[in-house]
C-alpha cells in the first residue's frame, strides 16, 4: 500500500494517510473536510505530526482509495527514498521574532523539491530565527534565518546516531539559497549510496571537499 500512502498500523490490518499540507498550512475549509472524511470512515484518530501533516489514523484497506477520492488532495511523501516534509515556521508572515521569510521560501522548496526521488530519504527545514523551532539542526539540509540573510547546514540527522548539521554558508539571499540547495541535492543524487543520508555522504568524502564541490558551481552576491 506504499505507492498508495497508506502506513499499515501495529495491529497489521488498518492504516494511515497523510495529506500534503505544505508546512501545515491549512484553510478551515480543509482541516473540516480532513475531519469530516476521518469520520465519515470511522478512523481511530487524527494525528498532528512531526512533519507538519495531519494524518488520518486507523482506517481499512479497501476505505483508502475512497478516502483520497474524497480529500482530492495529494498524498505527503512520508516514506519512500525521495524528499520528505519541508518544514517552515511562521518566520516574518506571522511570528514577532521572524528575521527572514520563511513560509515563501519553503513553499518555493516544496513546490520543487517535495516527493523527489533521491538514494535516500532527505528532509529540509526552514527557520525564521535562531530559536530553530523547526529543529534545523537535525535535517539534511537546515536553513536558518538572521538579520542579514539565511544561513544554511548540512547533513544533520536525528534517529539512534544524531548528526549536527555543519554550516556551510552564511547571510544568503533567498535566491542564493534556491540556488545552493539545487547544487546540493544534485551532488547527493550522483555520488550518494542507496539509503545514504546526506551525513553520511558528508563524512565520507570529507566537510571540505562536499563544500568545495558544492559552491564552485555557484554565483553569490557576497
Amino acid at each position: 500500500m506504499l505507492e498508495k500512502g497508506a502506513i499499515v498500523q501495529r495491529d497489521g490490518e488498518t492504516y494511515a494517510i497523510a495529506p500534503h499540507l505544505p508546512g501545515g498550512l491549512v484553510d478551515a475549509d480543509t482541516l473540516i473536510k480532513i475531519g469530516e472524511v476521518a469520520k465519515k470512515y470511522n478512523a481511530a484518530t487524527l494525528k498532528v505530526t512531526n512533519a507538519q501533516r495531519i494524518a488520518i489514523v486507523g482506517i481499512k484497506k479497501e476505505d483508502v482509495d475512497k478516502i483520497w477520492a474524497d480529500l482530492g488532495m495529494k498524498p505527503g511523501a512520508a516514506i519512500g527514498l525521495c524528499v520528505r516534509s519541508i518544514k517552515f515556521c511562521p518566520g516574518t508572515t506571522f511570528c514577532k521574532r521572524g528575521q527572514q521569510d520563511s513560509v515563501s521560501l519553503g513553499m518555493e522548496l516544496d513546490k520543487r523539491y517535495h516527493g523527489f526521488p533521491l538514494p535516500g530519504k532527505f528532509k529540509i527545514a526552514v527557520s525564521g530565527c535562531a530559536n530553530r523551532c523547526t529543529d534545523i539542526a537535525h535535517r539534511d539540509i537546515g536553513i536558518m534565518g538572521t538579520p542579514r540573510g539565511f544561513n544554511i547546514y548540512i547533513g544533520g540527522t536525528g534517529g539512534v546516531i544524531p548528526r549536527e548539521g555543519e554550516l556551510l554558508m552564511e547571510h544568503c539571499t533567498g535566491e542564493e539559497v534556491l540556488t545552493i540547495v539545487d547544487q546540493i541535492i544534485n551532488f547527493y543524487k550522483e555520488n550518494a549510496q542507496r539509503n545514504d543520508r546526506l551525513g553520511r555522504l558528508i563524512d565520507r568524502i570529507g566537510f571540505e571537499k562536499f563544500k568545495k564541490e558544492v559552491l564552485n558551481k555557484v554565483s553569490l552576491s557576497q
